[in-house]
């Protein structure tokens, strides 16, 4: 006797909505922590690019622009506004004349510290108002989710190395 897929495919996409409106409300709490970091909070592109170069320190304008997958003129203008902020600052690259490096200040290294404290606050606020079984299946959930993403980029990674290497 066969298996009526229907059910699986409905809680799946109950799940994924599910999923949708808990990010939307994670939007909402990490905008209200931006906020509450600074007068002069940086713009979600801003912030990417703080993150970029905290996790790639010295890197220069063309490698941002790539990490991000913006024109070489965006990113510069927003180097310009966070350098401007006293977030970034451009430095000569000991490699080449031609090439300047990007890097946090250490006042662009304590909004961001600042701002993940909040955020962290926030979030253990709405989590020390769930129940602990709710808390538990939180952690199963999103534990599952995170493999899931894991195991599905792994897979584009791979499928894209094949196209890569059939059509080189």
């Amino acid at each position: 006797m066969g298996v009526n897929p229907a059910p699986s495919h409905r809680r799946s996409r109950d799940a994924a909505q599910m999923a949708c409106e808990v990010i939307e409300s994670l939007e909402v709490l990490w905008e209200r922590g931006r906020d509450a970091v600074s007068s002069s909070p940086v713009s979600a592109s801003q912030l990417r690019v703080l993150y970029s170069l905290e996790r790639e320190e010295g890197i220069n304008l063309r490698t941002l622009g790539e990490l991000l997958g913006s024109a070489p003129s965006s990113v510069s203008r927003l180097c310009d506004r966070l350098q401007a902020l006293g977030f970034v600052e451009r430095a000569p690259s000991p490699v080449s004349r031609r090439e300047l490096e990007l890097r946090l200040t250490s006042h662009g290294k304590a909004y961001l510290l600042e701002l993940r404290a909040r955020r962290e606050e926030a979030l253990l606020a709405a989590i020390a108002a769930m129940t602990p079984t709710a808390r538990k299946a939180l952690l199963e959930g999103l534990t599952g989710f995170q493999e899931a993403v894991d195991k599905t980029e792994s897979g584009h990674q791979r499928e894209a190395a094949d196209g890569a290497v059939r059509f080189a």
